[in-house]
């Protein structure tokens, strides 16, 4: 079992940055000034199937967003926007679980994620983020970020705790 492989087993909470992670890090603004946003499929599906297998994800995001909260809404994420201490909100959240930085696990693309993946028992970072990023990552992602990249990590976390097969097997059979 790899390193990262023994890491990504512990975690209980895994945590996610928006821009650049869940979305390719572009920001289109609308006629309006509103902020528009694209978010992949796979990724979606990734974060629910995460939530089965008991690995509570959250967004926590620096921006405030009304794409960003639509979509969490759709899937049923918590979500905390608008956060500038990103390690604060994660350290709040985690003691209202009674858990510790060592069963978290973070995922960003840039240095301002750095503080908050440096505390978390496992770190990731998307194949497109910043090289310091990816230098202090426990595990990056094959694809870029809103193209896949969470999705590949939550199916690395399932990989790594053993619900793979169990919770992608009623996708194997014909009905």
């Amino acid at each position: 079992m790899t390193t990262a492989t023994a890491k990504a087993a512990r975690v209980r909470l895994m945590g996610f940055d928006v821009d650049g992670v869940l979305t390719d890090g572009r920001l289109y603004y609308g006629p309006e000034g509103d902020t528009l946003k694209a978010f992949h499929t796979l990724d979606g599906h990734g974060l629910k199937l995460l939530a089965r297998a008991g690995i509570e994800p959250i967004v926590i995001s620096g921006r405030t967003s009304a794409a960003l909260a639509r979509r969490c809404a759709e899937l049923g994420l918590p979500l905390a926007m608008g956060i500038e201490d990103k390690h604060a909100e994660m350290a709040t959240r985690l003691a209202a679980r009674g858990l510790g930085f060592e069963a978290a696990g973070y995922m960003g693309d840039d240095v301002v994620d750095l503080p908050l993946m440096l505390s978390c028992g496992f770190s990731a970072a998307p194949a497109d983020a910043h090289e310091l990023v990816k230098s202090r990552a426990d595990w990056i992602a094959p694809r870029p970020g809103g193209r896949g990249a969470v999705r590949a990590l939550c199916d690395f976390l399932l990989h790594a705790q053993g619900r793979w097969d169990e919770l992608l097997a009623p996708y194997l059979r014909a009905p």
